[in-house]
């Protein structure tokens, strides 16, 4: 298991995000690291026992299980003994307590400070303890070469110099006046990575001639982003000490300007803006009024600070009740408006450990600018790649942009859904057309503060004339449907942009942000039926584990299909994995292994395990197997040692709906697992279901997954 040691050179340069950043970024290239902060920095979070922050996000963005930090005062008073060897001693049993299913453990270093003199001479410690591998991370001014060569051969002196055998090279964190590429869009480590001005690395290497090669990478160049430095409503709150008036939605909405405002309403309109705090004497009730109606007309203020201790009265608070319902947060402090500002811009950038939202974006930012190429080179020898989440949801934005396909959206003016097709036509993920009166498209992304891309197409559904569907309607339905019948029906946007997809002037069809399954498919199973080559349709998820991705069918269609029909979702399921770079292993799993139990849903699956077999030779598959001989490689040897699936599946096919279901659902809440779908397989044309709670992440990646499927049914 390597190690590598995270040496910072100054303080508040993100060193915790360099980390975060370092371990997605290996995650992607399908090595599991681990992490660990052998000391506190400081003590202020030495309560309870609790992790330190850059362990507890560990947990929270990675589910990486760190040993608790040792305190700054036990490292001082040991030094203090002359027992750095004892303390040693102490880290590495830390070290030998992680999980061995770790590749490469990051470990975070001291920051050199006037309090912590001693980091250096524990870094050097640390690096020799847990035989690491040095990696500085760093900051620099484009304008001064001289400096950052300086700091960088200081720092590396107590590891043989920047050429030295430990060293690996530097992540050079939060670098202004450098191009700043990344943007909102989903985006995978090392694509947004730029080369640094090359007089500038030619005035480097005039000081430290090993930087910048070989001998010492720079692995990173991350520039300084005032998005990701965004606090929440609530952590302003804690920082001031505040008294809540109303919490609303203080822990979603994010603060990107803060206005101190004491002019009269109508000259402040402009303050009125999605993300802005309203700072002001708490004994403006018309300011806080004029707020208050701005968040009811739509707009997402971060909230209002009200100042120096002054509270309003039971009517203003009865006038704001409306806006008080819509999430805004008001909150009172006993600072007057000048001095709370001032306190304002002195709150520490610090990711607050609860924040995951800002963690994960963190870390996705720093990853998207590491030298993937150079990562993969060096972690990957001798290791065996794996296809981790963050790949897998790379490799279907990459497939999804090389099919380049038209996927209507029918849930046109939802947010959710607006927002999704603004990042994958801005992606070119795909081209999306949403059903909707383009006023309301607007509307929504002005509230949501987005623009709509060039190229994104909105058809307004009472502009459509009619007469060439119904008349495919009718073709389709013959018997079935009449021309009054067919108009009706064309009311819904759902079955308008099905037909659309019948009629081939689209690609695919996603819905379900605001409509039930049955919405979305009934109409899909009426004109666009199954495929030639299949007798039903079947659905899968794509169940996003800390480690691999694993299929299950069918989850969300078959209530309880026969045997035939099960090696027909088998079948199927193994051919979707295929087609998103999962090597099948399907397991038909049952309440019994082998030949153990006996009843007619035992030999239901026997049947079909039998029938893929038939129809699927070359098909790895065996059936029945329990969930847990399927899946965890100990029992799969002891239960059904000569199987060629048992202990490895990654394509799980369930015997009926109830037990997929439920399944899917416990192995996703438990477990916090991500999952992607229900894809919807068998159809003659893509269409695909939304969970009502979809995320936008899950409706972009579902386009994704749509626009796959339509390139490869052409194939």
């Amino acid at each position: 298991m390597q190690t590598i040691l995270l040496v910072p050179t100054d303080r508040g340069i993100g060193l915790t995000s360099a980390a975060l950043g370092l371990i997605r970024a290996l995650d992607y290239s399908g090595i599991k690291a681990g992490f660990m902060k052998p000391f506190l920095q400081d003590d202020t979070q030495d309560k309870q026992n609790r992790l330190d922050n850059s362990s507890a996000l560990a947990k929270q963005a990675f589910d990486i299980d760190s040993p608790p930090s040792i305190n700054r005062r036990r490292v001082e008073r040991m030094l203090g003994e002359g027992n750095l060897g004892d303390l040693m001693e102490e880290v590495v049993a830390m070290h030998q307590s992680l999980s061995s299913d770790y590749d490469i453990v990051i470990c975070e270093g001291l920051v050199p400070t006037t309090e912590a003199s001693y980091a250096g001479q524990v870094n050097h410690a640390l690096a020799y303890a847990l035989d690491a591998k040095i990696i500085f991370v760093s900051t620099a001014d484009i304008t001064n070469p001289e400096q950052l060569a300086d700091k960088l051969d200081v720092h590396a002196q107590e590891f043989g110099g920047i050429n030295g055998p430990r060293t690996l090279g530097c992540i050079l964190m939060r670098v202004k006046n450098v191009p700043n590429t990344f943007a909102t869009q989903p985006v995978a480590p090392g694509e947004a990575t730029f080369q640094l001005d090359a007089s500038f690395m030619q005035a480097v290497q005039h000081l430290s001639p090993t930087f910048g090669t070989q001998q010492f990478q720079v692995i990173g160049v991350v520039p300084f982003s005032e998005t990701l430095s965004v606090s929440r409503t609530w952590d302003v709150a804690s920082e001031l000490d505040a008294k809540w008036l109303s919490i609303g939605e203080a822990k979603s909405r994010r603060i990107t300007r803060v206005s101190l405002t004491a002019r009269t309403v109508s000259r402040v309109g402009e303050v009125f803006s999605r993300g802005t705090l309203i700072v002001t004497p708490g004994d403006r009730d018309d300011l806080l009024l004029a707020t208050a109606l701005a968040c009811m007309n739509g707009i997402p203020m971060a909230g209002i600070i009200l100042t120096g201790g002054i509270t309003p009265n039971d009517t203003v608070i009865d006038l704001c009740r409306p806006a008080l319902k819509t999430g805004m947060p008001v909150m009172s402090v006993e600072t007057d408006s000048y001095a709370t500002v001032q306190n304002l811009m002195n709150m520490s950038s610090e990711i607050p450990i609860d924040d995951i939202d800002r963690a994960e974006e963190v870390a996705r930012f720093v990853a998207a600018h590491l030298d993937l190429d150079w990562l993969k080179d060096y972690f990957n020898r001798g290791h065996v790649s794996r296809l981790s989440p963050s790949a897998f949801r790379h490799l279907v934005v990459k497939k999804a942009e090389q099919a380049n396909k038209r996927i209507v959206l029918p849930e046109g003016a939802e947010p959710r859904t607006v927002e999704a097709a603004c990042i994958c036509q801005s992606r070119g993920i795909a081209d999306c057309v949403l059903l909707a009166k383009r006023e309301e498209v607007e509307e929504v992304a002005k509230n949501l503060g987005i623009e709509l891309p060039a190229g994104l197409e909105i058809i307004d559904p009472a502009s459509i004339d009619h007469d060439k569907y119904i008349k495919a309607m009718i073709e389709r339905r013959k018997g079935k449907l009449t021309e009054p019948m067919a108009e009706a029906q064309l009311a819904d946007t759902v079955v308008l942009g099905t037909v659309m997809l019948h009629m081939g002037e689209v690609d695919g069809l996603v819905s379900g942000a605001v409509h039930t399954t049955a919405n979305t498919v009934r109409p899909a199973f009426q004109f666009i039926k199954t495929s030639p080559d299949y007798s039903l349709v079947s659905s899968v998820f794509f169940m996003l584990m800390p480690e691999q991705v694993l299929v299950y069918g069918d989850c969300a269609i078959n209530p309880d299909p026969n045997a035939e029909e099960l090696a027909e979702i088998a079948i199927q399921s193994a051919a979707s994995a295929k087609a998103f770079g999962i090597e099948p292993k399907v397991a038909m799993i049952s309440y019994s292994t082998g030949t153990s139990g006996t009843g007619d849903d035992v030999e239901k699956v026997k049947r079909a395990t039998e029938i893929v077999r038939e129809r699927a030779p070359d098909l790895a598959v065996d059936g029945p197997l329990q969930y847990d001989a399927a899946f965890v490689e100990s029992v799969g040897k002891q239960k059904a040692p000569d199987s060629p699936v048992a202990g490895q599946a990654n394509v799980f096919i369930f015997p009926d709906l109830n037990t997929g279901n439920t399944t899917y659902k416990a192995v996703q809440r438990s477990a916090n697992v991500v999952s992607v779908g229900p894809m919807l397989q068998g159809l003659n044309k893509p269409v695909n279901d939304l969970s009502r709670g979809a995320l936008v992440d899950d409706i972009v990646y579902t386009i994704a997954l749509t626009a796959i499927q339509a390139h490869s049914s052409e194939i």
